[in-house]
């Protein structure tokens, strides 16, 4: 269906290495976009080859997120090269501790990746978009973008601020041709949730309370990820797209 299809456009999908990122990345091969896969580390190997394997091609771009100087200028550089049709920012990182403990190190790590590092590649990337009249960004949000959560300050405000910014950016640039929205996954079986998981108490009150009754697994989020990158969502703007299984309705 032409509608959902991405033949003919690149994605840049961040954090793309394992989980939510990798998962979203191949979904978008898929649907025939080839992909800038990013980590902070080069160990893409796994995620390039899935890639691979559906025909698309696929790049590496390897950048510390947690370092806000360097964002804008490695954009650029990577623009000299490559037209991005799609951006998707997904890395993230979480920190837990209770509140009153909650070390400003710890706010300050989280902010940078989570929120900052999200404006910076959304302005380098989304520029171009704005001078093309044509582009996508797919913001990750969270539950926490909607409830206060528990020992986790610091990412339930820049999972606040993130849907904010797609809010934000969707008002200035909707206009444009640019369609800035975010999914907000519900509890997902990943490396972030891993704590969460382990604590067999807290498991069970979780998945207790999802209607769907079970954790999300990663390749939850793919069908929301192509029909916001794809041609079929270029009338949503601002939208943050809770795929949670029916944890909000709850």
């Amino acid at each position: 269906m032409t509608l959902f299809s991405l033949a003919g456009r690149t994605a840049l999908v961040t954090g793309a290495r394992t989980g939510i990122g990798r998962a979203v990345a191949v979904g978008l091969a898929r649907a025939g976009a080839d992909l800038v896969l990013h980590g902070h580390r080069d160990d893409l190997d796994e995620v390039e080859a899935d890639v691979v394997a559906l025909g698309r091609k696929a790049d590496r771009w390897v950048l510390d997120l947690a370092l806000p100087a360097a964002i804008a200028p490695a954009a650029a550089e990577l623009l000299r090269f490559r037209q991005v049709d799609v951006l998707v920012n997904n890395a993230g990182i979480i920190r837990r501790a209770p509140a009153a403990q909650h070390s400003y190190r710890d706010w300050r790590d989280v902010l940078d990746v989570n929120l900052d590092a999200v404006f910076l590649l959304s302005q380098a990337f989304g520029a171009p978009m704005v001078s093309r009249g044509t582009g996508k960004i797919i913001m990750l949000a969270s539950m926490l973008s909607f409830q206060g959560g528990v020992t986790v300050p610091g990412y339930t405000a820049a999972k606040h601020a993130v849907a904010g910014l797609t809010r934000a950016l969707a008002c200035e640039w909707a206009g444009a041709g640019v369609q800035v929205n975010a999914i907000a996954p519900g509890y997902v079986a990943t490396g972030n949730t891993a704590a969460l998981r382990a604590d067999t108490e807290r498991e069970a009150a979780i998945r207790a309370r999802i209607p769907a009754g079970r954790w999300g697994a990663p390749d939850d989020l793919e069908g929301a990820a192509v029909f916001l990158a794809a041609r079929a969502s270029d009338y949503v703007n601002g939208h943050v797209l809770a795929v949670d299984g029916g944890w909000l309705a709850r």
